[in-house]
């Protein structure tokens, strides 16, 4: 049986350049990174070489970034330090309804610490629009975050004219770059924001490792207590092999950006056309052309995005419905109820999020297993009997 892996979103595979880079750091070079002598230099040096990688991938000075120990942990440390850092200044935070829920959660916890925030909605294909930003915002707000691109339909975000409003406004700017960093080509010069969030498990890095960009004068509160690594701002010390192994990713993925670029969204573009072209009632979801690469999500309605996951893991392909984070909590997607879609709809979600080692053997196989799969399912759904009965339902 064919394996199609499908699900790059959740977690690309780890490079082997990036797997032999790390190696040296699992063993003989063991020191902590803090200590003064000798074994401590290598680890040291090791951090501050990936630092610049990253630097380097994103158009930044090294100094402003801090490594944590996730995506998650960058959002959850920009949303809450900058909003702290800024408190002085007022108690308004502006978000967005399709934000991921790290965004979303920490921005709720801020409600708890005695800060309003404002949600702002988006439209059918979960693009933000800039001007409801523009009239979100108050004298007493403090920061906007709002993602670069979304990691569930592949709709990327007019972070650059939001920008513009808030540096007209003096406000601090969070975006959550963790769908495009190390994907498509990313420049926080010339994306205007004040923090950015990245992680390695994106684009061919380790797991449990990501860093976040603070612009060089911009205040932040750290969230943890302790040490003085990442120059204070996140103590604890450091993960040295993960570390090594995002800087290495960082730097294959500016030296092959291009040619994955085209790849991926050529193999997109073909699901994109191709599976609603042989399976009736499939909503495409997301923006048409405004998309990640290798990004190709759905509903196929009349079933569950679940039921076709587990059928689709038994033919040996790998897909996702919806977003990692919370996958097995068996509910809609908020971001495509925020998009507007139904309950029944938007638990019928399939997500593709393709990879370098896919080819179009691999979509081939896609489309011939997906009707049959599709036809299964729906034969057992009260939802598609209904429809067909009686004509009410569908799209």
């Amino acid at each position: 049986m064919r394996r199609v892996y499908l699900d790059n979103t959740a977690g690309t595979s780890l490079l082997p350049e990036v797997r032999e880079a790390m190696m040296p750091y699992l063993g003989d070079i063991f020191g902590n990174p803090s200590s003064l002598h000798d074994w401590g230099d290598g680890a040291r040096e090791a951090i501050e070489s990936a630092r610049e990688q990253v630097a380097q991938l994103i158009g930044a000075d090294s100094e402003e970034i801090i490594f944590t120990g996730s995506g998650t942990e960058s959002n959850n440390m920009a949303v809450k330090g900058l909003a702290l850092a800024h408190q002085n200044r007022g108690k308004h935070v502006v978000v967005s309804a399709v934000e991921h829920f790290s965004v979303l959660h920490s921005a709720k916890t801020l409600t708890k610490w005695g800060f309003e925030v404002s949600e702002i909605p988006v439209d059918k294909n979960g693009v933000v629009d800039p001007d409801d930003v523009r009239r979100s915002l108050r004298d007493d707000t403090i920061l906007v975050s709002i993602m670069h691109a979304n990691g569930e339909v592949g709709t990327m975000e007019p972070v650059q004219d939001i920008a513009r409003i808030t540096i007209e406004r003096n406000i601090r700017f969070h975006t959550d770059a963790v769908a495009t960093v190390g994907t498509i080509p990313v420049n926080v010069t010339d994306l205007g924001t004040d923090a950015l969030s990245l992680a390695g498990n994106q684009f061919y890095g380790p797991k449990g490792i990501g860093a976040l960009w603070v612009k060089k004068g911009v205040r932040i509160v750290p969230l943890l207590d302790g040490g003085v690594q990442e120059g204070g701002r996140r103590p604890g010390t450091e993960n040295v092999p993960a570390i090594v192994g995002l800087g290495k990713a960082a730097e294959l993925a500016e030296a092959n950006m291009n040619e994955r670029i085209k790849v991926l969204s050529g193999l997109r573009d073909r699901l994109l056309k191709e599976l609603p072209a042989i399976i009736e009632h499939v909503i495409t979801t997301g923006h048409p052309e405004n998309r990640l690469p290798g990004h190709a999500s759905f509903c196929v309605q009349f079933i569950e995005g679940e039921s076709m996951l587990m059928l689709l893991n038994s033919e040996g392909i790998a897909v996702s419905s919806g977003s990692a984070c919370t996958s097995r909590a068996l509910k809609a997607s908020h971001v495509l109820i925020a998009m507007g879609l139904p309950h029944e709809i938007a638990q019928s979600s399939i997500l593709f999020t393709l990879g370098i080692d896919n080819t179009d053997q691999d979509v081939d196989y896609v489309l011939e297993a997906m009707p049959p799969v599709v036809e299964r399912l729906r034969q057992m759904s009260p939802l598609y009997d209904k429809f067909i009965k009686t004509g009410k339902g569908g799209s």
